[in-house]
């Protein structure tokens, strides 16, 4: 049994943000139903690399899913969709805003067919507003929410992040805006309309710089490694790599310190304390370089770990899917694609004790169970 096995969910979504929240909802057992344009489909199954000539990313997001293709211009089409959003529990759709109004497939429209509807929309900047006409990539809203602003070293411009942050979170907000609503509609009765946005989920990460600009004013400064509230909290480089140390606490402090060979920073006035060493960072961080260069970065972490210290190796994508913790957990797991057959897929990272998540099937091929989708949910909805 998966939790949300009892749910029926049309995902009209392409490219990252509203395919990632369908994904998790179909991750925990709902029937997510994909709805796509014939020509075409999701502009995701573009996306390189490919394997046996399908997009691995689009098929990475679009597991445990099933694709219906439709033309939603196209009367016939638009009828069985309505029909569908009858006996659907969500909707989600990240088109721009207006395009659903004009499909007539907006919330207003859905709401009045299926007054039990939950319907989500993820756009670039939210269905109000003075830029919710503007259309919206993470890249964009990385930008404007303030993310790329304090990202990269301190000397020089901003950086990209290089992972679609905004995108994760949007879709990542939409699936926990579904639910809550899915909560609520078990004392009222009523769906509603869960709206949420890339730039939202930008601004909602920022909450470190939140905190200063609220507190002081001032536009947060870029720290490359370092960290606004925790020192020595960052990356270092060893004698064969790089490490990850978080020893901030004045008992870590000492700790690491001792470990690392620099007792005598312990009597230094400038880093007596958290404070103490995050205002002089610039200072702490030069003076700790050459003592973790002494050591590989194997040696350093068997040494804090067996210390309470917390810290890890830097680790490339490839070491990632090979780790013993990610192993265990079931963080890489196989799935059976139409066309590639076995495939590696990122496993489910929320783990339920009595109802857990799974990987069940791959991606579907575009309009794979359009016939067996209709039969099973427009015939139903005129029973």
């Amino acid at each position: 049994m998966s939790s949300l096995s009892h749910l029926k969910v049309l995902d009209l979504t392409s490219h990252l943000s509203g395919p990632y929240c369908a994904m998790i909802l179909a991750d925990h057992g709902a029937d997510v139903v994909k709805i796509e344009n014939p020509n075409g489909g999701d502009a995701a199954r573009q996306i390189p690399p490919f394997q046996n000539g399908e997009s691995a990313p689009f098929m990475l997001w679009n597991r445990n899913k099933r694709s219906v293709a439709l033309d939603l211009k196209d009367s016939c089409d638009h009828g069985r969709l309505l029909e569908m959003a009858r006996m659907a529990d969500v909707m989600i759709e990240n088109f721009k805003p207006g395009t659903a109004e004009r499909l007539g497939i907006h919330y207003q429209a859905m709401a009045k067919l299926n007054p039990a509807l939950i319907y989500c929309s993820i756009s670039g900047f939210g269905q109000t507003g003075p830029y919710a006409a503007r259309g919206g990539f993470d890249l964009i809203a990385c930008g404007m929410s303030g993310l790329m602003s304090i990202n990269g070293p301190p000397e020089g411009p901003p950086y990209r992040i290089p992972m679609p942050v905004t995108d994760l979170c949007g879709g990542m907000n939409g699936a926990i805006g579904i639910l809550t609503a899915l909560a609520a509609r078990e004392q009222t009765g009523k769906g509603q309309h869960v709206d949420t946005s890339l730039y939202e989920s930008g601004i909602a990460l920022g909450v470190y710089e939140a905190a200063n600009v609220f507190a002081n004013g001032e536009v947060p400064e870029r720290l490359g490694q370092a960290h606004r509230g925790n020192a020595p909290y960052q990356l270092f480089s060893t004698a064969d790599g790089y490490i990850t140390v978080g020893a901030a606490q004045d008992n870590f402090w000492e700790r690491a310190c001792r470990i690392l060979g620099c007792e005598e920073l312990l009597d230094d006035p400038r880093f007596q304390s958290t404070p103490d060493r995050v205002a002089n960072n610039k200072q702490l961080v030069p003076a700790l370089e050459g003592f973790f260069k002494r050591k590989t970065t194997g040696e350093l972490c068997a040494a804090f770990d067996a210390a309470g210290i917390p810290a890890g190796p830097v680790m490339n994508h490839v070491d990632v899917y090979e780790d013993p913790q990610t192993i265990a957990r079931n963080m890489v797991t196989e799935v059976q694609h139409t066309t590639v057959g076995t495939m590696k897929a990122i496993g489910v990272p929320v783990k339920l004790s009595d109802t857990p998540g799974s990987v069940r099937s791959g991606a579907p091929l575009l309009g794979e169970h359009t016939d067996e989708v209709i039969a099973e949910w427009v015939m139903a909805s005129k029973e």
